[in-house]
This record gives structure tokens, sequence and C-alpha cells, in this order.
């Protein structure tokens, strides 16, 4: 099989040269020809030039994109290269930061036999935050699942099938949240246990807000449902607190009329003009083995 690993990558060339190191390392006894592909999201720090003999990744491409886009538009614009310029059965799309452990790369790998032919995705079953963060993710969870009828559990790390590729550079929605993209477009999924590493260097840069906004960006993609079930809380809670209304009591309400409004902003980046265009603003393309 033919297998591309899709990273993203934003001025964390430390990183990025680390996780290559892992990657050959990890995929020394799969029989299969991998390559990786990065994402350089016009990074404004400049890669330096490293001697290094990958013995068993098959080739390295760099597309250095003309302007930054953020994550999940490299995520999507790798896809679309991959899908219409390379030779491939597969895509693992993983971060750059050693969030997502490279010693997993063969459970995915070794899944594939047992997956006929649907994706495979990473369930976090340990994260490596902190306390308040973990809380504050299975929040997220609860409120995407409560809104949206949606449990989505994994992020970025998943193995795709050339046919989910193919949908996913058709839907508008990748553009915008890849999570939410996959669980859209596709019925059955399967999961295996995946554990949150650690960043090799420095800081996570999930932050608070980076969290919000992920899970509001998922929330967009089924923004529909989301709506309809906003709506009902919005009567049901007015009937429950009319005879105890008060400034505190009404909080949940602007609470979810901001993140409705922040939702209807976030659902026009799916642009599918603009994502068929992605390719066009690849700067050029490094290959570096």
């Amino acid at each position: 099989m033919k297998i591309k690993i899709l990273v993203p990558i934003y001025n964390d060339w430390q990183s990025a040269s680390k996780l290559l190191d892992d990657i050959d390392n990890n995929i020394l006894d799969l029989d299969h020809e991998i390559s990786v592909i990065i994402v350089n999201d016009a990074s404004t720090h400049d890669r330096q030039e490293e001697q290094k003999d990958y013995k068993n990744i098959h080739s390295i491409k760099i597309l250095n994109m003309k302007t930054n886009q953020g994550h999940a538009r490299c995520i999507a614009t790798g896809l679309k290269y991959i899908f219409e310029k390379e030779d491939f059965d597969y895509v693992i799309p993983m971060d750059g930061d050693g969030e997502d452990r490279p010693e997993e790369i063969k459970e995915f790998i070794n899944q594939i036999d047992n997956s006929n032919n649907n994706p495979i995705v990473g369930e976090r079953v340990k994260r490596s935050e902190k306390l308040i963060f973990k809380i504050c993710y299975q929040l997220h969870k609860l409120i995407t699942l409560t809104f949206t009828g949606k449990s989505i559990k994994f992020g970025n790390y998943t193995c795709l099938p050339k046919s989910t590729v193919e949908k996913m550079i058709k839907e508008k929605a990748t553009w915008n949240s890849f999570s939410g993209s996959l669980k859209k477009i596709e019925n059955n999924l399967l999961p295996i246990p995946s554990t949150r590493g650690s960043r090799y260097f420095g800081p996570s840069k999930m932050s608070f807000f980076n969290l919000i906004k992920h899970s509001l960006s998922i929330m967009s993609v089924f923004r529909k449902t989301f709506l309809i079930r906003s709506g009902l809380f919005i009567i049901l809670y007015i009937l429950f607190i009319k005879s105890n209304a008060s400034v505190v009591t009404a909080l949940p309400l602007v609470f979810l009329l901001i993140a409705v409004y922040s939702i209807s902003n976030l659902a026009l980046r799916e642009n599918i003009a603009e994502f068929d265009k992605a390719l066009s603003k690849i700067n050029d393309i490094e290959n570096i083995k």
C-alpha cells in the first residue's frame, strides 16, 4: 500500500524534524510505501537545512503556502493536493508537534484490514493536559453532543481511505473543520484508542480560546440541527425561569446567543469556491527526500 502522512506546520520546524525522525523509526517493520507531506502554513521562521538519512520514509515533500490560512485549511489543502497529484491508498493526517504520537501509526495501518475501507479514527482515551483543560474538553464534547446530536471523540489523527479523501475534498465543511466534515460525510468510523502525547518542544497551542473556536467550528458544520435545538432550549429555558428571571438566570441565554452568532460567522468559512482553488495558494514544493 501507498500511505501518505499529512502534517500541517507553522514555525515549529524543530518539532517537525523530531517528528520525521520518530516516524522513520516507527515504520521500520512496515512493508508499505510510506511518504510524508508537510504543509508549511507560511511560516515566519526559516527551516534549518539538515542532512539526514531517512531509511524507511519513502519520500518527503513540503508544500509552502503563499499566505497563512490556519490548521484546518492546511489539512484541506494537503488532502486536495494528495488526491489530485499523488498516487496513494490511504492518508494519515497528524499534528506535527508530538501530541499525535508516531508510535500509533502502526496501529492505524494494522487496522486497515479490519476497516472494510472505512476511515479509522483515533479516539482520545488519555490526554496530557492539566485537569482544568481536561474538564473543559469533556464539557466541549458534551455540549457538541447535546446541540448537534454528534459524538466526536477524535481530532485530525485518522487514517482515511482514498474514497473518503475524495468525499472530503468535495465537501465544503472540510475547509472549516476536519473532524466535523469527516463526521458529516461518513457514518461508519472505526475507532481505535489513542493517547494524546506531550509536545516535543514548548507548551501546547490548544488554549482555552482555541478549544472554544474548535468546538464552535465543529458545531457550525451541523448548524441546522444546532439552531433547531438552540431554539427549543431557549423556549424551554424561558418557561423554566419565567417566575425567577434575573440577570444571573439569563446568562445561559446570553452565552447561547453569542454561540449562535459565532457559529453563523464560522459557517461562512465553508467556501467551496476557495477550496477548489486551494492548490493555487501553494507557493512552491520542496522535495527533501
